[in-house]
């Protein structure tokens, strides 16, 4: 059985920074793309990042520069490191391999 833990959420001032993991198991954790979304009351889910099984990461616009997905094969996990947080970075943050999601993890930036 595949499962997704997230870590790492808070509360934060803009320009600060917060480091989110998500710990995964019941697959081979390095066969799987990895990604990070995130998603706000109203509105739909988004991808912020991904990253593919040789390392290549992918951002949405709105995050390059500030936000690094980066992957541990060793340890099973997938980081993201969010720097210069924004009050629009606000959200719950989910962890994806496949068609698996963790729980979720609640960002929230004050201004």
């Amino acid at each position: 059985q595949v499962q997704l833990v997230e870590s790492g959420g808070g509360l934060v001032q803009a320009g600060g920074s917060l480091r989110l993991s998500c710990a995964a198991s019941g697959r081979t954790f390095s066969s799987y793309i990895m990604a990070w979304f995130r998603q706000t009351p109203g509105k739909q889910r988004e991808l912020v990042a991904d990253i593919n099984r040789s390392g290549i990461t992918n951002y949405r616009d709105s995050v390059k520069g500030r936000f690094t997905i980066s992957r541990d094969n060793a340890k099973n996990t997938v980081y993201l490191q969010m720097n210069n947080l924004k009050p629009e970075d606000t959200a719950v943050y989910y962890c994806a391999m496949d068609s698996y999601w963790g729980q979720g993890t609640q960002v929230t930036v004050s201004s």
